[in-house]
């Protein structure tokens, strides 16, 4: 039986991120930490393997209970969904108000504000927080975007701050709203993340398919863009992966995995409450599309005789350098559109759901720790600090003046990509996503005349106030009306 009221901190779930946070938060000072999970053998491979953390071990609830401290704070880290629901139904029976429970796996944050506000009447605070980096980062120091209380943040910040990574001297950890602001920010992160990933999977492709560079050629090519303003987590594990060689073949690991890409349903979140929020996350989307494709088997072995462009494409060789640094320039304007998108989605969800989140604090715990980090995030919190109510991050001047140096390499390689038939989903509609941003007048009138038409659904003029209905199936004389609810 462990000693009562030894621990500061606890966590139920002991699989490889629960097992590296629970180290992670023991390897600090002033922690003492408590560790239980539902099957005792983990617990035990975990103590007996790191002695050094003197985890407080339980054998059961009741135990673990018992030797934390009060008020009583505990992170879960097991499956979402009902794995979830489950442990919190058995703290929530023992612990009392004034107690913390975390919900620290990626749980969808409309659960999370179901769980809030079912547990709010206990007196117990429900803090969902979203926790990223991975592996490596639950151990060595991830970023943490926690929601809940403000009151129980007192508590658990300086908890989180021990233990979350560090960039320019600051903790990346912000108290990022009530309820279930911290998932929502964390489900925003891994959509940012699925685009920049789908376009640095674009961006090679295309340099392997019009220069015939090897994936170890290319490696040194994304090594040498790390060194400037693309440098970030993803594009430096990206030279890693294409100058693997595949121990049994001898072929780079890169040509022997199956172009089928998974996928866990954060992206899929992201656009789902975009459409909701009426905000467009178009190259968020095609990111998350491209995967559901390169997933569909049957369905491309059946298309792959389908007519393509006449003749074979490659850059000639006095070329190449000049491609692969228009290549350079698409990534990174469609990165810019990205994070825009991102932070769009970020804005709407904070109005519907009114939490107060600080955009500049969300790209300031971006930078370290997480798998979007990446060196212009700096500019992102410059950005947001310079002008608060931005609407649109990319018109802030820095990211206004980096498209402009970049939009004609863009304009190439989608045109390039379009006739030679390689597929550019992200990078493509990231460009008409900002050509749409930016256009004076769009074909959106055409529709709300269509609109009109069949569903009497009425449209606003340019020269008048009002809303207007055209008699179609009469005289098509036009009557001022009430908006449609249609």
């Amino acid at each position: 039986m462990p000693e009562t009221g030894t621990a500061n901190i606890g966590v139920v779930g002991l699989a490889v991120m629960g097992s590296n946070l629970a180290r992670n938060l023991a390897s600090r000072e002033g922690n003492t930490v408590a560790v239980f999970n539902r099957s005792p053998e983990r617990t035990h491979t975990l103590t007996s393997e790191h002695p050094e953390a003197g985890f407080v071990a339980g054998e059961s609830y009741d135990e673990f209970v018992a030797s934390l401290s009060k008020p009583r704070t505990a992170i879960i880290m097991v499956q979402a969904g009902k794995g979830t629901d489950a442990v919190i139904s058995e703290l929530v029976k023992r612990f009392e108000p004034g107690d913390i429970i975390v919900d620290g796996g990626n749980a969808n944050f409309h659960d999370t504000i179901r769980r809030e506000a079912e547990i709010k009447p206990t007196g117990i605070h429900f803090v969902g927080a979203g926790i990223s980096g991975g592996e490596e980062g639950a151990l060595k120091g991830p970023s943490i975007m926690p929601g809940g209380s403000a009151e129980s943040y007192e508590t658990l910040g300086p908890i989180l701050a021990s233990i979350a990574a560090v960039a320019e001297g600051e903790p990346c950890v912000t108290h990022v709203g009530t309820d279930g602001a911290g998932h929502f920010v964390k489900m925003v992160h891994n959509g940012i993340e699925y685009a920049d990933m789908q376009l640095i999977a674009e961006a090679y492709d295309l340099i392997r398919q019009g220069t015939g560079k090897s994936p170890a050629e290319i490696a040194d090519i994304f090594a040498e863009w790390n060194t400037g303003e693309l440098e970030s987590y993803l594009i430096e594990i990206t030279a890693e992966v294409l100058r693997q060689t595949d121990a049994a073949t001898g072929q780079p690991l890169v040509d022997v995995i199956l172009d089928e890409a998974g996928a866990k349903g954060t992206g899929a979140w992201t656009v789902q409450n975009a459409l909701d929020l009426g905000v467009p996350t178009s190259g968020i989307a095609e990111a998350v599309f491209a995967r559901s494709l390169s997933s569909k088997r049957a369905q491309r072995e059946a298309a792959s005789d389908l007519p393509g462009p006449s003749g074979e494409w490659t850059v000639a060789a006095d070329e190449a350098d000049a491609f692969i640094e228009d290549v350079r320039r698409a990534l990174y304007a469609s990165k810019i559109i990205a994070y825009s998108q991102g932070f769009d989605e970020i804005v709407a969800g904070a109005e519907q759901f009114g939490w107060d989140i600080k955009k500049g604090d969300i790209a300031k715990i971006w930078r370290a720790g997480c798998i979007i980090r990446a060196r212009f995030l700096n500019r992102i919190a410059e950005a947001y600090a310079d002008d608060p109510a931005l609407v649109a991050l990319v018109v802030a001047p820095y990211f206004r003046d980096a498209v402009a140096g970049a939009q004609e390499s863009w304009r190439r390689v989608v045109a390039i990509a379009a006739q030679a038939g390689i597929p550019t989903p992200a990078f493509s509609s990231s460009l008409a996503y900002y050509d749409g941003l930016r256009a004076d007048r769009l074909p959106a009138a055409l529709i709300q005349g269509q609109r009109d038409f069949f569903g009497a659904h009425t449209y606003k003029r340019v020269d008048k106030p009002g809303v207007f209905h055209t008699l179609w199936s009469g005289d098509r004389s036009e009557i001022e009306t009430t908006p449609s609810s249609h």
